[in-house]
């Protein structure tokens, strides 16, 4: 009893421990800008008063992943000092055309909100919103510091927009246009940069399909010499490419134009010069239409190469091969599948370093084709590029036993997205349902993030879901499932699931209202075509006001079945701009 009284004497109190651990503000504040993890700030954010305080004013970077999850005011109030902002509007399956058209997810309300309260903006990527020509005006004239702007699977905007940012826009150092619907009506936006202009240091309009200035294309490359990063679109020629990378030899990443064309002996060598004082690429897209005839010329810058993109080319396996030969550093690999099985064995066997692994369809609705990729190839970089981790992998037939094989070679997947082509394609060799591959997915990869499943599954897929990934962030699931047991199994199993993607499954009204209390921990849950009820999405609206229950409906629909439903967790309530296709419970 003594010794405990002691202890006790001898303890701080809670006011003690306070004053103890206290800093400075300016200290506290130095101290939380050393962390980049928007997850360990809004961590600190919770600690205590003090350090909520001071990381509300320290921050100048924010990510907000659904635009409607919080509104520009609530934002605006809530981080003074923003000079960042990274904002994703609408769901992913907008990318397979599953959205209505004027959905939402629109900037303009945000620009008129920071241009008030941060006029100091300096960087804005955007990620499926919707843009506007004078949104894009009014951005390059309001943020008189503005510096950097990404615009990803965006729509709405033109080449007119592009024109602003050009002309206003004096500090510009970033201006990256990728995948957007956007109305290409000239390359002569180009011309708007000022001569004196110089700041730029990435300029990436790949996905451009009009021609565009090239004499000011060149202009602006010689005149920016911080320029790193430079991804032209196929209007753009080898010999145009050979004078632009004479102009600008410190290019780190280089997306090339097209590369057929018709070049003599003096030409070719020119642009194998080019590329060869280049001494500092790194990553090398584009190449569309490439004719083997030219690919040599490549050859000897690929030898620093950590990056490859050839999701735009339709090469060959043996032209594939003999290129892949040269780059022994590469550790991230996107390509078609015309690459075929002997291409990936190519990778297996010579990029033993390769962590990220991507093959895309080239043409993904011809099912009569023939080749592509199999098991096989797959198999084959798993043996020879033990570091992989990533794989987003298209192809026409897959097998259990191939898959098991798979993640015993690369047991530290963290994203494994397989997509067989065919839905409800069992094992082409048992005739058995897919489940134990994906089931040796999850049992041997513990670290898994993301996973994508396919073919022929049971309610066993969902099992073994639910009881191994444990770390498990995005499921994306399609045309599987035998019931509502499947997607219970994984609303009660995965505790850091954060987005549910399902489409064309027989989950229905029971699954749905399985999840009430998991939904509000999630950002999004996303269903169409599953047998859930205008009802069942009444009642989850109801006992969770803290989200927006969204039902897009088709016309001559059911209107008592819910086509399309997107759930997420919101602050700002229910959205006031949905068209009248989307029914807000």
């Amino acid at each position: 009893m003594e010794s405990e009284s002691k202890r006790k004497k001898e303890s701080p109190n809670t006011a003690e421990l306070a004053v103890t651990a206290s800093f400075p503000d300016e200290v506290l504040e130095i101290v939380l800008s050393l962390l980049t993890s928007h997850r360990d700030r809004s961590s600190v954010s919770l600690v205590c008063k003090d350090w909520y305080r001071a990381e509300r004013w320290s921050r100048t970077q924010v990510f907000i992943g659904n635009c409607y999850s919080v509104s520009p005011e609530i934002l605006t109030r809530r981080f003074p000092n923003i000079r960042s902002v990274t904002l994703k509007g609408k769901p992913r399956f907008s990318d397979f055309n599953l959205v209505p058209p004027n959905w939402g997810a629109d900037i303009h309300a945000w620009l008129v909100a920071f241009a008030v309260k941060y006029p100091f903006l300096e960087e804005l990527r955007l990620k499926r919103m919707a843009v506007s020509d004078e949104s894009l005006e009014f951005l390059a004239s309001n943020f008189p510091n503005f510096k950097l702007l990404s615009l990803l699977s965006c729509d709405g905007f033109s080449t007119d927009g592009l024109a602003a940012i050009a002309t206003h826009c004096k500090n510009l150092t970033e201006l990256d246009i990728q995948e957007n619907g956007i109305e290409d009506s000239s390359g002569s936006w180009l011309s708007c940069f000022p001569e004196s202009f110089t700041s730029l240091e990435v300029l990436n309009f790949a996905n451009l399909t009009s021609e565009v200035n090239t004499d000011a294309l060149e202009r602006l490359v010689s005149r920016c010499k911080s320029l790193k990063v430079l991804k032209v679109n196929k209007s753009i020629s080898l010999e145009q490419l050979q004078r632009l990378l004479v102009r600008a030899p410190q290019l780190e990443e280089l997306g090339t134009g097209s590369f057929l064309q018709d070049l003599t002996a003096r030409p070719y060598a020119d642009l194998e010069s080019a590329f060869n004082n280049c001494k500092n690429i790194h990553t090398l897209s584009g190449l569309w239409e490439a004719v083997p005839l030219y690919l040599p010329a490549l050859y000897n810058s690929c030898a620093n190469l950590t990056f490859l993109n050839l999701s735009y080319t339709a090469l060959q396996s043996g032209e594939f091969a003999k290129l892949v030969v040269h780059c022994p550093r590469l550790r991230r690999l996107w390509v078609l599948d015309t690459v075929e099985d002997k291409g990936l064995e190519a990778v297996g066997s010579n990029c033993p370093l390769l962590e990220e692994l991507r093959v895309f369809p080239a043409d993904p609705f011809d099912e009569e084709i023939i080749h592509g990729v199999t098991e096989e190839g797959f198999v084959a970089v798993s043996f020879g590029c033990r570091r992989l981790h990533y794989v987003l992998y298209f192809c026409r037939q897959m097998t259990n036993a191939a898959v098991a094989t798979i993640v015993q070679n690369c047991p530290n997947f963290t994203h494994f997205r397989l997509c067989i082509m065919t839905p409800g394609l069992p094992d082409y060799l048992t005739n058995e349902p897919m489940d134990e591959a994906f089931g040796a997915v999850v049992k041997t990869c513990s670290k898994l993030q993301r996973l994508s499943v396919s073919g022929l599954l049971t309610d066993l897929t969902f099992e073994y879901i639910g009881k191994y990934a444990k770390n498990l962030e995005t499921l994306s699931v399609a045309f599987a499932g035998r019931s509502d047991r499947g997607m219970q199994c994984v609303l009660e199993g995965c505790p850091k699931l954060r987005k549910l993607e399902i489409r064309d499954c027989p989950f229905g009204n029971e699954a749905l209202l399985s999840g009430l209390e998991k939904y509000e921990s999630m950002r999004s849950l996303w269903m169409s075509a599953c047998n859930v009820t205008m009802n069942a999405c009444r009642r989850l609206a109801k006992q969770m006001p803290r989200l927006n229950v969204e039902v897009m409906k088709e016309d001559g629909s059911d209107d008592s079945q819910a086509d399309k439903v997107y759930i997420y967790r919101t602050v700002a309530g229910p959205r006031r701009d949905a068209p009248p296709s989307v029914l807000t419970l």
